[in-house]
């Protein structure tokens, strides 16, 4: 595990800083838009930018790199993230920022398809179950540290904003610098949905379910703060706490879906999530909103990971990349309209409508979850569960563990 660390450690350095800028912008523009009179709406509609240029991204940044090379295309993608940054201090005017969402949602996937395809040329089969562990770690910690940025800067945001874009700038230096060539980049056949879908419905509706939930989580959250009257600083705590508090739960939620049948690990959770999110709309944990949080976090976060998981279960070793394309496109998609409904429920029905909308998705999870168990068997063998992050996930299902054994 320190060989791999020492081995790699770089890139993963590179990865942090490139994640706590993403996590500071998608908390920052949440609490700066609120600050300068944007609608929840105009938030929601502006942040569903990011995932629509994703899922341009996902399957235009490839072809770029493998044209351009890797080193190329990953300081022209990382200056665009870095200029978008820099933006949104010069205009508060919503369609503005909007536009940068796209273009950053367009970019960073294409920078997290070079770490991670670079990280696959450098790691052994041997240790990619402790690669990705450790990558999983990094990208938590820089996404949660970034998020805590958001509310420690002044009314402004001018100084975050600028931090955003030196952290993007500093990200390169791993990567541009590094004595390893570049490893032969070839773009991933992609699994088409519909193949997908056939091979394992549960999958790709559960990523795109928890894709709209986590959407929520992470941009509709400190948002719920503002409305209940919270400072930014205690707004912005709110996600910090999910963020960590999923991130710890994602270890223990593998260990157990690896020993029962997923489904029912991800009805669970999502039914957890359901009467947490009931508790919140009814008031129930009063002034203890830090725990309810915290529970969303863990309830949350780790199902796509189960979800993954479960649909590698039904795919020989040669299919898990290409699906890995198809279920990162799901979950975009889930993004999409969660990253607009969370934060738009708030002007509808008023504080209850993040957690109604959360339980909303529970439910439907739920609903899924249990008509798959009751109209198929599970699979014969399960795989492990490796913790993945939505936030930074691109391609990491080169790096699974059995997907060279083809």
């Amino acid at each position: 595990m320190i060989n791999s660390i020492k081995g790699n450690w770089a890139l993963f350095a590179g990865m942090l800083m490139l994640m706590a800028a993403n996590g500071l912008l998608v908390t920052l523009l949440s609490v700066r838009g609120a600050a300068v009179g944007m609608s929840a709406s105009s938030i929601g509609l502006m942040q569903s930018g990011y995932p629509l240029g994703a899922l341009a991204g996902c399957v235009y940044a490839p072809r770029l790199i493998a044209r351009i090379g890797h080193v190329r295309a990953f300081a022209a993608l990382g200056s665009l993230c870095s200029i978008t940054a820099i933006v949104h201090l010069l205009s508060v005017d919503v369609w503005t920022w909007g536009a940068m969402r796209i273009l950053a949602g367009f970019c960073f996937p294409g920078l997290y398809v070079i770490s991670e395809s670079w990280l696959n040329a450098r790691t052994a089969n041997t240790s990619r179950a402790t690669v990705l562990s450790v990558y999983f770690v990094v990208q938590m910690a820089g996404a949660s540290a970034g998020q805590a940025l958001a509310g420690a800067g002044e009314d402004s945001g001018a100084l975050m904003f600028g931090v955003a874009s030196i952290l993007i700038s500093l990200s390169f230096l791993p990567v541009l610098m590094s004595h390893n060539p570049a490893p032969e980049y070839v773009p991933p056949v992609r699994m088409s949905l519909r193949e997908l879908v056939s091979i394992t419905s549960m999958g790709v509706l559960g990523a795109m379910l928890n894709g709209a939930a986590q959407a929520t989580v992470y941009i509709g959250l400190p948002l719920y703060g503002l409305a209940r009257g919270m400072a930014a600083s205690e707004a912005t705590l709110l996600v910090v706490a999910a963020t960590l508090a999923g991130a710890v739960a994602q270890f223990p939620v593998g260990l157990v879906s690896d020993r029962w049948d997923r489904r029912f690990i991800v009805a669970a959770l999502a039914v957890a999530c359901t009467l947490t999110s009931i508790a919140l709309a009814m008031g129930l944990f009063g002034d203890a909103v830090l725990v309810a949080a915290i529970l969303l976090g863990a309830t949350v976060l780790p199902v796509y990971s189960v979800c993954v998981a479960y649909a590698n279960d039904h795919l020989v070793p040669a299919q898990i990349v290409p699906a890995s394309g198809s279920l990162v496109l799901s979950l975009n998609v889930g993004i999409l309209v969660g990253a607009f409904v969370g934060p738009a429920s708030l002007e509808v029905m008023g504080t209850v409508g993040v957690p109604v909308f959360l339980a909303t998705l529970g439910a439907l999870t739920t609903t899924v979850a249990i008509v798959r168990v009751l109209s198929s068997a599970p699979p014969e063998d399960n795989g492990v569960a490796h913790p993945i992050s939505a936030q930074g996930v691109q391609t990491v299902g080169a790096l699974h563990p059995e997907a060279d054994a083809q």
